[in-house]
């Protein structure tokens, strides 16, 4: 079902693991006597090897889900980046959600304000 593939999805997410590329240590693929010489197996077809970043973790499965650099963070600004940040926006805190504070905030905590509307009713 949808949610299954979801939960295996997220639980591959919460336990990827950051790499290095390396492309020393590998000889070239063998030379095979088929009928199509200049096709490379599959296995073969990416020439490098993916080690992990911490020596001190095994290297992933061809299953595992893998990241080359951290992603940068989205609570402070980063112009270069073109990441506004989250200083001074509205949140929902009663939301669990991407715009709920205790998400949004990042930890730095928030201000809550209490408005209370007028309207007309037609």
């Amino acid at each position: 079902s949808f949610r299954s593939v979801g939960d295996a999805l997220k639980d591959r997410f919460d336990g990827a693991s950051r790499v290095m590329v390396s492309n020393t240590d590998l000889e070239a693929p063998a030379q095979r006597n088929d009928a199509a010489p200049h096709r490379v197996p599959r296995r073969d077809r990416y020439r490098f090897q993916l080690r992990p970043h911490n020596p001190d973790h095994k290297s992933p499965g061809s299953k595992d889900l893998v990241y080359l650099e951290p992603s940068p963070g989205f609570c402070e600004k980063n112009p270069r980046l073109g990441i506004p940040g989250t200083h001074g926006r509205a949140c929902n805190d009663t939301s669990i959600g991407v715009d709920g504070c205790d998400l949004m905030c990042c930890g730095r905590g928030y201000r809550t304000e209490t408005m209370f509307v007028v309207e007309r009713c037609n």
